[in-house]
């Protein structure tokens, strides 16, 4: 005896103003009576908490509710029987904007903090002696075509420089007798299909390189009371260069962005979800051997760093 639920789109991709079409199937040994079949389609944004955590958002989450972004309720069918075998059962649900006092959907995003999720649920009631039955699929939710932008928008590159006086945190004591220079320049501004692209050059380097990595970061923030709370979380790492690698040449930067990890960027009152892009490098260290599992975002004496802001869209 089960249910599952199959949508129409094997992507389960829609948009708002669409209809969540799809199908239950149900499989039972014997025929079973039922109180009606409906099905519930629900969008949320949640708050959540990574367990390990013990910041200022873990202490206040308690106190804050998900916030619904929509919610469409249908019966299907209504009370009678349902036959032996397999039984098909298709449906529709309509994902109507301006419901919840938001004006529009939010792009799915499963965050550290912050979620926008969206459900579909199939429930077939069975009364008060048996247990109802039920199966949710969760599915994705992504910009209408008509708030996307029609042309590509061209790339604003951005350079950036990298030496022991742009860094706000003390460097290993090799790098200030002998030097270092890095340049290099990235697009702050990219589109969720497109990777993210640039170029870095090592001029300088009195110390051998290690590892040249580019972190993708998200900045979480939720509105509590009168009070802002960000949390700043590594979603990806890519790693550009490995070793000590010839100066004055240049590199380039290719990443592609996780999809249910990044979102357009998004400031709807109540929360905001930003992103930021890091150049780091690592230089070959006895103390960075110490410390192998350390956080690559936490400034070290073997790490150099520059973190510029990235605003990410969606487009046709």
């Amino acid at each position: 005896m089960s249910i599952e639920l199959k949508l129409s789109r094997s992507n389960r991709i829609f948009r708002p103003n669409e209809s969540l079409e799809g199908k239950i199937i149900a499989k039972f040994p014997s025929s079973i009576s039922h109180q009606g079949i409906r099905i519930t389609a629900t969008g949320n944004v949640n708050l959540q908490v990574r367990g390990g955590s013990a910041g200022v958002i873990e202490s206040l989450v308690g106190v804050l509710k998900p916030v619904r972004i929509m919610k469409e309720s249908i019966e299907v069918r209504s009370s009678g029987k349902l036959s032996s075998g397999t039984t098909e059962i298709p449906f529709t649900v309509m994902l109507r904007e301006g419901q919840n006092g938001f004006d529009r959907f939010y792009e799915t995003f499963h965050g550290a903090n912050i979620s926008i999720q969206y459900l579909v649920t199939a429930d077939i009631m069975r009364g008060y002696l048996h247990k109802s039955l039920s199966a949710t699929v969760e599915f994705i939710v992504e910009s209408k075509k008509t708030n996307l932008l029609k042309k590509p928008v061209s790339p604003e590159m951005v350079s950036f420089f990298i030496t022991q006086d742009t860094q706000r945190h003390p460097l290993l004591p090799e790098l200030f007798s002998g030097g270092f220079r890095v340049a290099g320049k990235i697009i702050t501004q990219c589109a969720l299909l497109d990777p993210l692209n640039g170029e870095i050059t090592i001029e300088a380097s009195a110390v051998p390189i290690h590892s040249i990595d580019i972190h993708l970061l998200c900045v979480e923030s939720i509105l509590i009371g009168e009070k802002i709370v960000s949390e700043t979380s590594l979603i990806q790492t890519t790693q550009i260069a490995d070793g000590d690698i010839c100066h004055s040449m240049t590199l380039p930067i290719y990443v592609i962005l996780p999809r249910l990890l990044t979102c357009p960027t998004v400031s709807a009152g109540l929360f905001s979800i930003e992103f930021q892009v890091s150049i780091v490098i690592s230089f070959q260290s006895e103390l960075a051997k110490l410390h192998p599992k350390s956080d690559p975002t936490i400034p070290r004496l073997w790490l150099a760093m520059e973190t510029l802001p990235l605003r990410l869209f969606r487009t046709n």
